[in-house]
């Protein structure tokens, strides 16, 4: 822990360990009777810290720290502590590098790697241009000053004292008729917002109470009442003068002419070199987070937002600046400098197929698409293209009667067991595994020889998903069966209310307000292996419901036990989940997927999904957000401007991040206030805090 040996102002936040006067006299305890009586003792100051001798100043006396000393004609005197000249704060502190670690109430700062005894999102290697280091006071959210959350356990967090800087703030080129970025620096005179209402004066407090004002932020030009973005916002913005809207974003116009030939894809893939992309990846090839363009920790570079303000260059997500051969970042591991990113080239859009010669019975069909070269059980699900029995004889096409005639398995018998082309299937459900009948005329039918699949991973799609950034909300609709574990929780008679996630072949994990229409398991029903909200799909699994499970502490949290474990396959398959109390970093982009509302945009009965980020909890607790209504076992992720979001209907489904290129639980979707609503992000139910408790439930029943 760092204890600054210096004073700020009066230095009544001084906790160092000096005990010797100006004139060099030693320090009396506080808790001692000699030689001097005391006035101040520490019973009647107790957040003081009058221990030992060491010089404090209780009372706030204008000479600083000071002490009752051991000479008996010395009854008190100021003690030799330096002032601080290199321990201050320009406008808000947002720059402030020093090592201060005591808070304005005199508690000591927690360690931003630790998560003890406060868990939080504010992960160092995310934040990588906050200086997120020791236990350092910093601010790394725009708030009017620095903080840090504290180790006393009922204390989350603090602001610090750090005094102003005497010197001058350092300057900006003020952006007078557009923005430039995030526009910190427009300085314009625009006062209407989008939607045309007045911006009301950063210093009144009528309509709306707020502490934006140029008191609290002296840097951020809030003169009048002029569109500023005093706080990290995504764009300019004001308080308005309508007692219905108490904020909205301004139109500000753009510094940056846009590149009109940048087209992002709608997937989370890059076309051509990834020059283009705007996605939002953040994880290297090989699993590692990518740093902040804006940062020069663990690794200065000259590839940043100002020197290229048409690569997109936002927070840590994978661009391609220098025109390299894919998207790339500077990574957060000190030994590693940079990688290419974890993404694949979009597909091409090319119609060309490949040629085939006339349609021929008893010639292998090129027309199958590729699947998994192995099975899974008793190979019931089998797609692939193997069409050679374990003999090394070719397979006979299922809708060809030479040289075999049959009439028990054909296309037209069964329609979903994929007998399209000559390959090895099991349509009759064999203990032995997938067969067909053969081109040999002294051999009918054989089995073939389909490898194992080695055990499904979980959080690992075989349809790599779109990860795109529509918004459920307004139309984002998803790759058939890349989300594996989306499952839609119906009633028996076919009525689809609820998401949720498969955990395990026979549990599945929803939210507990979804199981609130009845105690009887019989009930529920779960449809799995889907894409559209109704369920006719030959991939499709229905399940009944076994037993209902209910967390603990009135969590929206719920799991329910399948009467037979769902069969695990390509498009059928558990989510990971996260370890018992992990804290998602604030800023992760996770995704959302369910078939809930979209509000007449578009898309509806199908499976949608977006990207959206995670909010801090201390942020999203905030008067501008949710005001104080996120408890601990809960999280936020959402735009400030909203747009995206989950909605009725979603309830239960899954929020899953990305890390080490498998997806985790991360989120039960559980409530919100609207849907896509500005400020007002979607609140779901923090799985972590019950990773224990789910792994033992399903372990016991």
């Amino acid at each position: 822990m760092y204890i600054p040996e210096c004073t700020f102002g009066t230095g009544m936040y001084y906790r160092g360990t000096k005990s010797k006067t100006k004139t060099g006299k030693t320090c009396q305890s506080w808790a001692a009777r000699y030689p001097h009586i005391p006035n101040i003792t520490p019973q009647d100051y107790p957040k003081a810290d009058l221990e030992s001798n060491f010089c404090r100043n209780p009372d706030g006396a204008s000479g600083g720290p000071w002490c009752y000393t051991t000479d008996p004609d010395t009854r008190w005197d100021y003690c030799d502590v330096a002032t601080c000249t290199d321990e201050c704060m320009h406008c808000n502190g947002e720059d402030y590098r020093g090592n201060i670690s005591i808070t304005k109430n005199s508690y000591t700062c927690q360690r931003w790697d630790s998560q003890e005894p406060h868990s939080h999102g504010y992960d160092p290697h995310v934040l990588s241009d906050k200086d997120l280091i020791e236990n350092f006071c910093r601010n790394p959210d725009g708030d009017p000053q620095p903080w840090c959350f504290t180790t006393n356990p009922s204390r989350r967090w603090d602001y610090c004292i750090i005094p102003r800087c005497t010197s001058e703030p350092p300057t900006i080129v003020p952006e007078l008729t557009c923005a430039t970025g995030s526009g910190e620096a427009y300085r314009g005179t625009i006062a209407v917002t989008k939607s045309g209402k007045t911006c009301q004066s950063w210093s009144a407090q009528e309509p709306h109470k707020h502490d934006r004002n140029p008191r609290s932020y002296p840097c951020n030009g809030l003169e009048r009442n002029y569109c500023r973005n005093p706080d990290n916002g995504n764009m300019p913005w004001c308080y308005t003068t309508d007692n219905a809207t108490r904020w909205e974003y301004c139109d500000v116009p753009s510094c940056v002419d846009t590149d009109e030939s940048v087209t992002p894809s709608e997937e989370d893939c890059y076309e051509g070199d990834g020059s283009s992309y705007r996605g939002m990846t953040s994880e290297t090839v090989s699993g590692k987070k990518c740093q902040d363009w804006s940062a020069m920790t663990p690794h200065n570079h000259s590839y940043t937002p100002q020197s290229y303000p048409k690569a997109d260059l936002r927070m840590n997500l994978c661009r391609n600046p220098d025109g390299d051969e894919a998207p790339w970042c500077y990574t957060t591991d000190p030994s590693v400098r940079w990688e290419f990113c974890n993404l694949e080239q979009c597909p091409t859009n090319s119609t060309e197929e490949t040629p085939t010669a006339s349609p021929d019975p008893q010639t292998p069909s090129t027309a199958v698409p590729p699947h998994k070269d192995c099975k899974t059980g008793n190979g019931e699900t089998y797609r692939g293209p193997i069409s050679i029995t374990a003999k090394g004889v070719t397979c006979q096409a299922w809708s060809a009667q030479s040289p075999h005639q049959h009439k028990s398995f054909t296309p037209e018998t069964h329609p979903d067991k994929g007998l399209e082309g000559n390959s090895c299937r099991n349509p009759g459900n064999d203990a032995s595994g997938p067969w067909c009948y053969t081109t040999d005329n002294n051999t009918k039918w054989d089995y073939c020889q389909i490898p194992n699949c080695v055990e499904s991973k979980c959080g690992t799609p075989v349809t790599k998903p779109k990860r795109c950034f529509g918004r459920i909300v307004g139309g984002c609709v998803s790759k058939p069966h890349s989300w594996p574990w989306q499952i839609s929780l119906q009633t028996t008679w076919g009525f689809h209310f609820c998401g949720g996630s498969l955990i395990h072949p026979q549990w599945v994990l929803t939210a507990e307000h979804c199981i609130h229409k009845s105690e009887d398991p019989a009930y529920y029903k779960v449809l799995l292996g889907i894409h559209t909200k109704s369920g006719e799909e030959p991939s499709q699994q229905e399940r009944n419901v076994e037993k209902l499970m209910r967390a603990p502490n009135n969590t929206d949290i719920a799991l329910l036990k399948l009467q037979s474990p769902a069969i695990i396959n390509d498009k059928v398959l558990p989510v990971c989940l996260p370890e018992q109390d992990y804290i998602v970093p604030a800023r992760t982009e996770c995704y959302v997927t369910g078939w809930g509302r979209t509000q007449g945009t578009g898309g509806a009965g199908v499976l949608k999904e977006t990207g959206v980020p995670v909010i801090e909890n201390k942020i999203c607790n905030s008067p501008r957000y949710m005001n104080g209504k996120i408890k601990e076992d809960e999280l936020c992720a959402g735009l400030n401007e909203g747009g995206m979001d989950a909605c009725q209907g979603d309830s239960g489904g899954p929020l899953v991040c990305n890390s080490q290129n498998s997806y985790i639980l991360q989120g039960v979707t559980s409530w919100g206030a609207g849907c896509a609503a500005p400020m007002r992000p979607g609140i779901y139910a923090r799985v972590s805090t019950f990773a224990d408790w789910i792994n033992k439930a399903i372990e016991d029943n």
